[in-house]
């Protein structure tokens, strides 16, 4: 189901207000650089492109809907063909690992303002999609959108400032917090500054009230329900958790994990550089693990369960349409099913009728040795090999309890990515299963 013309005439008058928009932040941009000398080039770069924007407004506002710039159909159906989740997840890692190890290129002013306007750009080209628009300007994920772009702007800024940083450190420089560490008043600066943002941004949200109506919806009723049950968007990670673990686990023990690991982290952190200033350099394992936590743990699920998960909570790309009577066929199983049943072709070990606890309790281990093998060397077996391998510096600075603790708090965290991609691979449901004391991993 693509864009029809009445659709289009609609959504006309957005997007040529959307497309002045953009003209108009590239017009400013191109005044402030032209009068750098040194920036004259990228001044006419961006005058061009906000013409080309400006092309793009009188379009969308022509009145006719062939006009109204989109996307390609080949384009659409090749982002909804790699919209599957294990694409999904492994190019965002891709992504944050590139943006990573060529930081200094992507942190310059110019290429993070190139890579913006490609992003808008982007963004009003698919939006003449009915199928996209549907999704992304519904008044409920209108937030997330505009999140997504301010968490892009200030990781870029933080980013940017470590990478000052470091420069200045390897040059024998003090880190530029040092340099600006200029004391303020709380009264009046401080206060100050505080009102004025606090006026601010309350005119903003009068103004979001007026031109976005709240998502208000019909009362609740057990008889009809909606399709797809979201959780508001804070929570869809963790509703997205629930798919691949029960939930004693993805709504009790992780939470309490990322708590613990929280409060534990001070007492686990050797390295006393990096405090009090930004550097990536001098934290590298550090920055890492919560670039990983946050950003493909968190909030990649966030916006996986927001503009990927429709009707049925089955997945959907982009440009598709969100039908409830799309099917797909699963047929999960555990572990010991593979082994057993799948592997050696036998069926699971079942204890005989009238069996004492104790026979039968035997007879369970031995249906989930395979899982708890497996379990027992990720969480037992592995921690000692890393210590003695990768993380030797850590073990030898961090000692034996401070090690273990972070190895078995950092595969714990592990487990959900690897989790999630053997559903998606080989539709694996668990790795232990014990339905008889409800125990399920």
């Amino acid at each position: 189901m693509h864009s029809n013309g009445f659709f289009l005439k609609d959504v006309a008058g957005f997007l040529g207000g959307y497309y002045s928009f953009i003209a108009i932040m590239n017009g400013i941009a191109a005044l402030i650089l032209w009068r750098k000398k040194s920036e004259v080039g990228w001044a006419v770069v961006w005058t061009v492109f906000a013409g080309l924007m400006m092309v793009l407004a009188s379009l969308a506002l022509s009145g006719s809907p062939e006009f109204v710039p989109a996307l390609p159909a080949a384009a659409r159906s090749t982002v909804n063909s790699l919209s599957g989740p294990v694409l999904y997840t492994l190019g965002t890692f891709a992504l944050l690992t590139v943006l990573f190890v060529f930081r200094k290129f992507f942190v310059r002013p110019m290429v993070a303002w190139a890579i913006l306007n490609a992003m808008l750009l982007a963004m009003g080209l698919s939006m003449a999609d009915e199928n996209f628009a549907s999704i992304v300007m519904k008044p409920d994920n209108v937030p997330i959108v505009g999140l997504v772009f301010l968490l892009a702007f200030f990781t870029w800024l933080a980013t940017k400032q470590a990478v000052v940083n470091d420069e200045r450190i390897a040059q024998g420089l003090p880190p530029m917090e040092k340099v600006n560490d200029e004391k303020v008043l709380v009264w009046p600066d401080l206060v100050y500054t505080e009102l004025i943002c606090m006026v601010a941004v309350t005119a903003f949200l009068l103004i979001w009230a007026i031109f976005l109506p709240a998502p208000l919806e019909e009362p609740a009723s057990s008889v009809k329900t909606p399709n797809p049950s979201k959780a508001p968007w804070y929570f869809l990670g963790l509703q997205e958790m629930l798919v691949y673990f029960d939930p004693w686990y993805a709504g009790v023990v992780l939470p309490s994990l990322v708590i613990f690991g929280l409060m534990a982290m001070p007492y686990l952190d050797f390295n006393k550089q990096g405090n009090g200033y930004y550097s990536i350099a001098e934290r590298k394992f550090s920055y890492l693990t919560f670039q990983f936590g946050f950003f493909l743990l968190w909030i990649t699920l966030i916006i996986l369960g927001t503009f990927l998960r429709g009707p049925n909570w089955n997945f959907f790309g982009p440009f598709e349409y969100w039908t409830p009577y799309k099917v797909e066929v699963l047929n999960n199983v555990d572990l010991p099913q593979m082994f057993w049943v799948n592997l050696l072709d036998r069926p699971l070990p079942k204890a005989p009728a009238g069996a004492s606890g104790l026979v039968q309790a035997g007879y369970v281990l031995l249906r989930e040795a395979p899982g708890l093998a497996v379990m027992g060397a990720y969480l037992v077996l592995l921690p000692p090999l890393l210590a003695v391998t990768v993380f030797r510096g850590f073990f030898a600075k961090m000692g034996l309890v401070r090690y273990m603790v972070m190895a078995n708090l950092m595969l714990l965290m592990l487990t959900l990515p690897i989790k999630m991609i053997l559903r998606w691979t080989f539709n694996l449901k668990y790795i232990i299963s014990i339905p008889e004391i409800s125990l399920n991993f």
